[in-house]
């Protein structure tokens, strides 16, 4: 097992101009990620920019006399990420299937081998420090044989990122349980990058592939967003678990464990990926004719003109902390963000009784009730908010139904009652060249305001504002009053 620090790297952006299959010329900018301290850089680490890589690894020339034969081989592509007609999914030519073991061999070995370091009090080095190990296909004194190629699992801040797990009261063995006792559950939507997405069995992990420059910038934040968890516990910002990379031949992925917002065992009826901005901010047909759809902006002002409604006391709790988190991000330049929001309809599914969701709804408020029990069920990329979640038993919401750990009670505009569950999400973009030329080249093509990356302080600004005025409604607490008083008031009426 080696030690090394990791290394701060800056970002050079170049410019090219490619010819494309119909002879069209067009501009395409590289984002280039340069290491400044030597350790990491490798000569075939290429970065992951948005352009793909090619089919083939020889030249342009070749890929070209091959691209016949590469669409019949390859039936979907999106980034990095492949799906071959027979259905087999690729990410940098790697097997995910490869890809998904070979981590969780490379978990198991790092968790558990942590799990017999006593912990330390938090230094700043944590943050930087990384750990490396070789797994041989024929196995070593250190790892188990396995049956796919020979790879490198690197550990980056081990130490720092365990800090992070004691915040969130994760225990490693139950960390190593979720990870590694079952297969993970590879999700079909890559999304837009183009990224794999792993969810671990018992649902309370998400495992994601990011781009190099997505890692570093992680890495660098650690120990400010470490510090900002520590004064504010009800953050709505992502809790990250682990940061790694996995090497296999020439190529590198890096990989983050994050904890999933919504609960396993609650139906999500519906879900919105949320910016404030309007230009082409909604789901494609593809996407709605999915059975679990994430929409856009504009589909939820379609689909909730009036909002949600929250009482007073939850709307100006809640928009606080998405003010003081945007602040947070403003000040590392992050822009691009969203608000990821999932709303369970409670009256719906009353109306339309589901047998797993009605148990598992009336097991986890079952839960709340005794504060000594912890909810190993209930799965929540944040924190709990319990100051969010303080229920109020004089309302109608809660005379009738709990409030399940880490949800939202309000109502839609039918007047049924809703759990909503959010977070913000899609944090490591920050303002760079390459953000501010996609800026520009949009806004001549439209409204520059309705764009959705635009510069940090204008995006928080526009987010914040569409949160509080069109997601987000507030009505006025109503006053309850004692039976001694109702009493009164009935005598005097007489």
């Amino acid at each position: 097992m080696s030690q090394s620090n990791e290394n701060i790297s800056s970002v050079d952006i170049q410019t090219t101009i490619i010819q494309t299959g119909n002879g069209d010329h067009t501009a395409v900018t590289f984002a280039q990620e340069t290491d400044i301290q030597n350790g990491d850089h490798e000569p075939n680490d290429v970065p992951e920019s948005e352009v793909p890589e090619p089919d083939s690894d020889d030249d342009p020339q070749s890929s070209t006399n091959h691209g016949t034969a590469a669409r019949k081989n390859f039936q979907k592509k999106r980034g990095h990420r492949r799906v071959t007609n027979a259905g087999e999914v690729t990410y940098k030519k790697i097997v995910s299937s490869q890809l998904m073991n070979s981590i969780q061999m490379g978990l198991h070995h790092a968790i558990g081998r942590q799990a017999n370091k006593p912990e330390e009090v938090v230094l700043i080095q944590d943050f930087y420090e990384s750990d490396t190990i070789f797994f041989p296909a024929n196995g070593s004194e250190k790892t188990p044989a396995h049956k796919y190629t020979d790879f490198k699992f690197k550990v980056h801040s081990p130490d720092g990122l365990r800090h992070f797990r004691n915040l969130y009261d994760i225990k490693q063995d139950e960390y190593l349980i979720s990870l590694c006792n079952e297969p993970m559950i590879e999700l079909s939507n890559p999304g837009a990058s183009g990224s794999i997405f792993y969810l671990s069995k018992d649902g309370m992990y998400f495992v994601k592939t990011v781009q190099q420059k997505e890692a570093v910038f992680l890495q660098q934040l650690l120990p400010n967003y470490y510090m900002n968890l520590k004064q504010k516990p009800n953050t709505l910002l992502p809790k990250f678990s682990g940061l790694y990379k996995y090497k296999c031949n020439t190529k590198n992925i890096r990989i983050i464990v994050m904890h999933n917002v919504f609960p396993s065992d609650i139906e999500i009826h519906q879900k919105y990926d949320l910016k404030g901005s309007t230009y082409k901010r909604k789901a494609s047909d593809k996407e709605k004719a999915k059975k679990d759809p994430t929409y856009k902006d504009l589909d939820f002002l379609d689909q909730h003109p009036e909002g949600l409604t929250l009482d007073s006391k939850r709307f100006n709790e809640l928009m606080s902390q998405i003010k003081s988190d945007c602040r947070v991000l403003e000040s590392y330049s992050i822009m691009d963000y969203s608000l990821l929001l999932g709303i369970h309809n409670v009256d719906k599914a009353k109306r339309k009784p589901d047998k797993k969701t009605m148990r598992s709804v009336s097991v986890t408020c079952k839960s709340t009730n005794n504060p000594d029990k912890k909810d190993n069920n209930r799965s929540s990329i944040y924190h709990s908010h319990p100051n969010i979640l303080e229920v109020d038993q004089s309302t109608k919401w809660e005379k009738e139904t709990q409030v399940p750990e880490g949800s939202i009670p309000g109502y839609n505009a039918a007047g049924d009652r809703v759990l909503i569950f959010i977070a913000i999400i899609d944090i490591l973009q920050s303002y760079r060249i390459k953000k501010k030329l996609e800026h520009t080249f949009k806004s001549l093509m439209t409204d520059g305001d309705t764009v959705s990356v635009h510069h940090p302080q204008f995006y928080r600004e526009r987010f914040i504002h569409f949160m509080e005025s069109s997601v987000f409604k507030k009505i006025p607490l109503r006053v309850i009053r004692s039976p001694t008083q109702r009493k009164k008031s009935m005598k005097r009426k007489k």
